[in-house]
């Protein structure tokens, strides 16, 4: 036995190509389909029965599998043997047919769905039988491409042929990677590669020798079957797949044997998975006023993961004929078997049998979707023409017949690419802050500039009055002190005497001429004077006039002020508007990470959770807070939403107009409240009376279901935060919930809420009084175990209170529990299937039991036998020995067990 050093030692088998025939391959009657991954032109044909490429994931397609036969040439050594006998078969490729000699007289004739002859190159093998399945990949099905006949009769040569000597000889493996990676785009799409051998019963990775025992994992929802601990390469270019292929062709065990010197003693298994990005459409966003906003909101991405399977089986082989011995006859058992348990599964799905056997095998589990399953499957058969082999070869036939009769139902696999999604949210996010600050920036620096100009203008135009009006004042100053001055001196002059002596005698004018002429002067100087005053009443209104223009351009100037300032109104606004997108993105980033993660932890429980189907995911759970660092020690995505915007603004925003502002509003409050260390500064900032009012106020179903489930919370821990909500009448709001609403997961968070506030010891009386109880006990006819196990839990807390408070002698009389009618419903859910049902209710009875007083109703409302169900039979050790010692220590219960003749 020799490890396989490389396929250039592979002499055994040669193939004659000389002529490449065109024959029909599994071509498509369909138009073709569109490429998923980059919207490219048409590019090919898909096979009718197998779908497009634009199937949903739920719409399977039905389709069988194909079965082509390919003839090897005669080698050497049958060239010799059988040189005076005609082959065992004949061919008929054009009629898709081939007989199968019994005797020289007689032929027994089969139809496939391709015939090869022995000429048929290896392009032509790859066309016919791969292809079609190559491009179904590219399109998002899972494919099988897989050789079955007895040993050396071509397989590998078929399948795993490099073709370093000769291009020609690339078998299906090189050519199927050279077709996806001239299909698929580099920035968006993806290739991983494992290679593995199935050898005696044992999974070994081929890229890892060390890694020799792979388990197989089969996911119990899905049926999906995957092998976590094999190797993943990523595949860039052809390359680097031929270096995995001659490492992988390197560790494969391989023997010589009469019939092949190098016989594969293993199943060589190559997987190749795709992952293509699907483009979606985005939808514009439009505003209050109907106008198409800047933003945009894009569905979801999609991701479409598909694999391709490319199977070289292990000849089967009779060990007189290959003359195996010691470990190569164990080796040959393995195969034999495994190819026994192979056709048992193909005889099982041909007959349409109930049962199929596919975990015989290692084999049959790794091939349970190319049979049956969701591939698209290529089955390859070949066969030799020597008649000394005619009933490995007639075994060979009939597999690929009964191969034939196989129906698989094909699907396509997609999944919502949230990383994408998460980063295209960011990167919009932050080109709105970019944007909002630059806008912010460019006004304020607009405001500034015209404020500036505005006061420079005004302080010209006083300067410029000022300067006018003391001019005017000291000119009319000047002209009454010199009007002034006149009058005194000609006043002086006429206070003289009015006569003078000339040559000692009177001159000749007389007193009365005198006088009347300088009356009349001074009627002149009156006259200037009086025009003098006209004239500087004049300019004084002049002046007056050019005040009113300056009194009216400044009133310009407080107008174009007002406008300035609703312009600041108006941004002032439209930034608010913006804050408010912003967050509604922020929220968005938040619940699609959020959601990721939820997805993630359920594929971890195997598909086994304690939530129900079509619960909010966005909303916290009742009792888990959201995980305070996700990553290698990064925040929380709601503790960066909070750090980033600030609680007042987000608790601003429950009162907004917009309706998806508040819806996505209260679902940050309530991400924030899942976090303890948020608690205290929701309710110092009024966050909880908020919620509260959101109960009391609006009748939307998500607002109510996340509200309650906030302050679900907000009671979980702090009995301060408990007190808060029953003085602000929070447990009748949340009973008036709880009876108008019918949504599953509404009662569920409403019931959660309830039953924190029931583990107050000193709330019990006001709680019952305002009907907290009586909405417990109404809740339950939603039925649903999720918002019955809350219901438990709450009437569990109550109970423990109660007995608490009995104990300490703080309370007399009857349970309320009991008073409310609570007892029935107790007894009747005490052996209820859902475990977190039983445990609590379990509790309720044993801490109703402890009270004396509660012993006679128990008794009459049957709860009795089922305390003496729990002390015998319940799986907890705590809540055994808790019913035992009640019991016990009740002397109603123990007269009433003796009377009952119960052995105790």
């Amino acid at each position: 036995m020799a490890s396989r050093n490389g396929v250039a030692q592979r002499g055994a088998v040669k193939l004659d190509r000389p002529v490449s025939f065109r024959t029909s391959s599994f071509k498509s009657r369909l138009p073709p389909s569109q490429s998923p991954g980059n919207g490219s032109a048409v590019r090919r044909s898909s096979p009718a029965l197998f779908g497009s490429a634009g199937s949903k994931d739920d719409h399977a397609v039905p389709g069988r599998v194909r079965v082509a036969v390919r003839l090897r040439p005669r080698n050497a050594e049958e060239m010799v043997a059988d040189a005076d006998f005609a082959d065992c078969v004949e061919l008929q490729p054009e009629l898709k047919r081939l007989k199968l000699r019994k005797n020289n007289w007689d032929l027994d004739t089969y139809e496939f769905d391709d015939v090869l002859t022995e000429y048929a190159s290896q392009k032509r093998v790859y066309e016919v039988v791969a292809k079609p399945v190559v491009e179904s990949v590219l399109d998002g099905y899972n494919g099988t491409v897989m050789a079955y006949g007895q040993t050396g009769t071509g397989k590998t040569f078929t399948l795993g042929r490099l073709g370093e000597e000769d291009t020609s000889d690339r078998g299906i493996m090189v050519r199927s990677m050279e077709d996806i990676l001239a299909d698929i785009s580099p920035e968006t799409d993806s290739i991983s590669v494992s290679y593995l051998q199935l050898y005696m019963e044992t999974l070994q990775d081929l890229l890892d020798p060390t890694n020799d025992n792979i388990p197989i994992v089969e996911d119990p929802r899905t049926g999906d079957v995957s092998v976590p601990g094999a190797t993943i390469v990523e595949i860039k270019d052809q390359h680097s797949f031929l270096e995995l292929l001659r490492c992988g062709e390197a560790h494969r065990i391989a023997a010589n044997t009469k019939l092949n010197t190098e016989s594969s003693r293993s199943h060589a298994i190559l997987m190749v998975q795709v992952k293509r990005s699907v483009l979606g459409r985005e939808d514009d966003v439009s505003s209050e006023n109907g106008d198409p906003s800047h933003l945009t909101k894009p569905f979801k991405p999609l991701v479409r993961k598909s694999k391709l399977v490319v199977v070289d089986l292990a000849g089967s082989e009779r060990i007189q004929k290959s003359g195996s011995e010691g470990h190569m006859l164990e080796e040959a058992k393995c195969i034999n078997l495994s190819l026994s348990a192979l056709g048992k599964c193909i005889n099982s799905l041909a007959e349409n049998s109930a049962h199929v056997p596919f975990r015989d095998s290692k084999l049959t589990r790794l091939l349970k979707d190319s049979f049956g399953g969701s591939a698209r499957t290529s089955l390859i058969v070949t066969i030799g023409p020597s008649p000394r082999h005619r009933g490995e070869t007639a075994s060979t036939i009939l597999f690929g017949q009964r191969a034939m009769k196989v129906e698989n139902m094909l699907k396509i696999k997609e999944e919502f690419d949230y990383k994408s999604l998460s980063r295209k949210l960011e990167i919009q996010v932050d080109k709105l802050i970019a944007e909002n600050e630059r806008q912010h920036k460019a006004f304020e620096d607009e405001v500034e500039r015209i404020n500036l100009e505005s006061q420079k203008r005004i302080s010209e135009v006083e300067r410029n009055f000022a300067d006018a009006l003391e001019k005017e004042r000291l000119k009319c100053q000047m002209d009454y002190m010199e009007a002034v001055k006149e009058l005194e001196e000609k006043l002086v002059s006429n206070q003289k005497p009015n006569h003078c002596l000339v040559d000692g005698k009177w001159n000749g004018e007389g007193p009365g001429l005198s006088v009347s002429k300088e009356a009349t002067e001074l009627q002149e100087l009156l006259q200037n004077e009086i025009d003098l005053r006209k004239m500087a009443e004049e300019e004084l209104k002049n002046l007056k006039g050019q005040l009113g223009l300056y009194t009216q351009s400044e009133a310009g100037g407080d107008a174009e002020i007002l406008k300035l300032h609703k312009l600041l109104e108006e941004e002032a606004q439209q930034k608010k508007k913006l804050e408010e997108e912003i967050i509604i993105l922020r929220s968005q980033l938040l619940q699609s990470n959020f959601e990721a993660e939820q997805m993630r932890r359920c594929l971890d429980r195997d598909g086994s959770g304690n939530g129900f189907t079509g619960l909010d995911s966005s909303m916290p759970p009742v009792r888990n807070s959201y995980p305070k660092d996700i990553g290698n020690g990064q925040k929380a995505p709601v503790s960066t939403l909070f750090e980033q915007v600030g609680l007042q603004k987000i608790l601003s925003l429950l009162e907004s107009e917009d309706a998806n502002v508040r819806i996505h509003a209260v679902k940050v409050v309530a991400n924030l409240a899942a976090e303890e260390a948020n608690q205290k500064r929701i309710v110092e900032a009024g966050g909880l009376t908020s919620l509260l009012m959101l109960l009391r106020s609006f009748e939307d179903e998500t607002v109510r279901r996340v509200a309650a489930g906030a302050i679900a919370n907000l009671a979980m821990n702090a009995e301060a935060n408990q007190e808060l909500i029953m003085a602000q009448g929070g447990i009748s709001l949340l009973a008036t919930t709880a009876a108008d609403a019918d949504d599953a997961q509404t009662l569920r968070m409403v019931a959660g809420a309830i039953a924190n506030l029931c583990g107050n010891d000193k709330l019990q009386t006001k709680l019952r009084s305002e009907g907290g109880i009586k909405a417990l006990l109404g809740i339950v006819r939603c039925g649903h175990p999720d918002v019955l196990s809350q219901v438990a839990r709450g009437i569990a807390n109550f109970a423990k209170c109660e007995s608490r408070a009995c104990t300490q002698g703080i309370k007399s009389g009857r349970s309320l529990l009991i008073q409310d009618g609570a007892l029935p419903w107790i007894v009747q859910n005490a052996n209820d299937e859902a475990a977190p049902i039983r445990r609590h209710i379990e509790l309720a009875l044993c801490h109703l039991a402890q009270h004396e007083v509660n012993a006679k109703d128990m008794i009459s409302g049957g709860a009795l036998w089922e305390l003496v169900r729990i002390s015998r039979d319940c799986s907890r050790e705590d809540i055994r020995s808790l019913a035992h010692r009640t019991l016990n220590s009740s002397p109603t219960f123990r007269a009433e067990m003796r009377r009952l003749r119960i052995d105790y």
